[in-house]
């Protein structure tokens, strides 16, 4: 396979969920990083824009506790086969996906932007993290962001995330396309579709809310060795949880 790799700038605005078009901002953004003195628990100080990370009452990433069952709607995945780009975009990897990959929840279609990868995982269940996941970012035709997260554990491997995985761009600003590679997005996906869903935010800067997280119930397994490469190059891009502040946490029946 032929691989083409390429520098191009991003603005961080939206951070992991940069993606080139609509999403990406005009100009440079203020410089954040997880650990530090521009790390999570200064990200508000950073910039006015950025006051939801400290003040927000519906913040990601969260702690999922005491589940309420529900009648949710089934997730279904209209996702095929997609020759992907994949972004080093200074905070994360993230696989830039071409128009016309769906989720439908109940009457409500969002199309699949990206996904990306945080390590280990954000979010929490019962005070564990995983130690990766992957969050497929959707947005529907009023820019609203549905977020699908799967957790990620070592294990003999069965997924395409492999694939990705063992193709990482070096370098931030970087952008790798391998002629030959597709993904088949919905094996990417664990076979169980049960989910817990709440409303959250963005888990980066500017930690605007009103996202609808829905996160999978049955983990998917990558190899250790797929972990650790990722690792090299983010070793923890993960925002600690953030309280609920009276918000439900539902699981689909």
């Amino acid at each position: 396979m032929k691989l083409s790799r390429s520098l191009a700038s991003c603005s961080f605005v939206l951070s992991a969920l940069c993606v080139t078009g609509s999403f990406a901002a005009q100009g440079a953004a203020p410089h954040w990083e997880y650990r530090g003195q521009h790390g999570t628990t200064h990200w508000a100080e950073i910039d006015p824009a950025y006051e939801s990370c400290a003040h927000g009452r519906a913040q990601s990433p969260i702690d999922i506790r005491n589940a309420q069952a529900a009648q949710l709607p089934t997730l279904e995945f209209a996702y095929g086969r997609v020759t992907p780009s994949i972004v080093n975009n200074g905070h994360t990897i993230q696989v830039n996906i071409p128009r016309g990959q769906f989720l439908r929840i109940g009457d409500h279609s969002y199309e699949l932007v990206q996904f990306h990868f945080h390590t280990p995982s954000e979010e929490h269940v019962q005070g564990k993290p995983s130690a990766m996941v992957a969050h497929f970012v959707h947005r529907d035709a009023e820019g609203k962001l549905a977020v699908v997260a799967a957790l990620i554990q070592p294990g003999k491997a069965a997924t395409g995330f492999e694939t990705v995985l063992s193709h990482l761009p070096q370098h931030a600003g970087e952008t790798l396309t391998v002629d030959g590679l597709e993904l088949d997005l919905a094996g990417l996906l664990p076979a169980e579709r049960r989910y817990w869903e709440f409303e959250g935010s963005l888990t980066t800067p500017p930690c605007s809310e009103g996202v609808r997280w829905m996160v999978l119930t049955q983990p998917v397994k990558v190899s250790a060795e797929a972990i650790r490469s990722m690792r090299r190059l983010y070793p923890a891009n993960a925002r600690p949880v953030q309280p609920l502040n009276g918000r439900v946490v539902r699981i689909s029946q």
